[in-house]
């Protein structure tokens, strides 16, 4: 499988998931279902294919990272969907994955068979793999966020907020454990668990954010309003964690968990 050939799969699953999306306004539960996993199964096909031709997991650039988040907003959006019936989730989970779609399509990423010593290692996949997928969940809480603060305005309700504290409490999870998969892969590859390079001390900072947002939701019920504005606020502390690091004068050139 060639990176020439990531459109051939992209369009496929775009098209299926906006179908999907489409027939979860409609009413139509099962053909939005139907739409959307098939979308996620053409996705999934060009992962697999990569994973193969590469003959390593495509998790070591920054597009493959963006890859992985494509192929998980949707999974995300149709889990929301399956479970709680918003009809919008599946169009906001299409246009998240179609944004980082396009940004692969425009500025494609090398994408090499090498791997550096350290990343060979049986943690790499499922640290990178828990924690893109605790980013889409993470992703889908923050669309949450922002319909809450933006559409309804005041009228939210209890049921709204539960949706939101519920992929919260999932995405940490996640979030937890990819956390823990990469301090036992740091033990094995460097000697110790944590060394506060910059990407685990966002990582910590980030981890904090959304704790923070779970302990004033169960002191404050009522505070809703500042507990989706420190949601967004965890938002973006999460994107410094994924790539804002590679920005950061402190993380160049010192920092292993720069993606190139």
């Amino acid at each position: 499988m060639s990176w020439h050939l990531f459109a051939w799969f992209a369009l496929p699953a775009v098209l299926l998931w906006t179908a999907g999306a489409f027939f979860a306004w409609k009413g139509s539960r099962n053909a939005a279902v139907s739409c959307t996993a098939a979308g996620i199964a053409v996705f999934l096909a060009f992962i697999v294919g990569m994973w193969i031709s590469l003959e390593r997991p495509p998790l070591r650039t920054m597009g493959e990272t963006r890859l992985w988040y494509s192929f998980f907003m949707p999974v995300a959006g149709l889990f929301v969907y399956v479970r709680w019936r918003y009809k919008w989730i599946l169009s906001f989970s299409t246009m998240m994955a179609l944004v980082f779609i396009c940004i692969n399509l425009f500025k494609p990423e090398i994408h090499t068979k090498t791997l550096m010593p350290a990343l060979q290692s049986p943690w790499f996949a499922p640290h990178v793999i828990v924690y893109m997928f605790s980013y889409a969940l993470l992703g889908a809480a923050t669309l949450m966020a922002l319909y809450l603060l933006l559409v309804r305005r005041g009228n939210t309700t209890s049921d709204e907020m539960a949706l939101t504290d519920n992929l919260v409490y999932v995405g940490l999870a996640f979030l937890t454990f990819g956390m823990l998969f990469g301090a036992l892969w740091a033990k094995v590859a460097w000697g110790h668990y944590w060394a506060w390079d910059p990407k685990e001390t966002w990582a910590a900072i980030t981890w904090l954010c959304y704790l923070l947002y779970i302990h004033l939701r169960r002191a404050e019920p009522h505070a809703w309003k500042q507990s989706l504005i420190l949601l967004l606020a965890a938002f973006v502390c999460l994107q410094m964690c994924w790539w804002g690091i590679n920005y950061l004068p402190a993380a160049r050139g010192n920092s292993v968990h720069t993606y190139n």
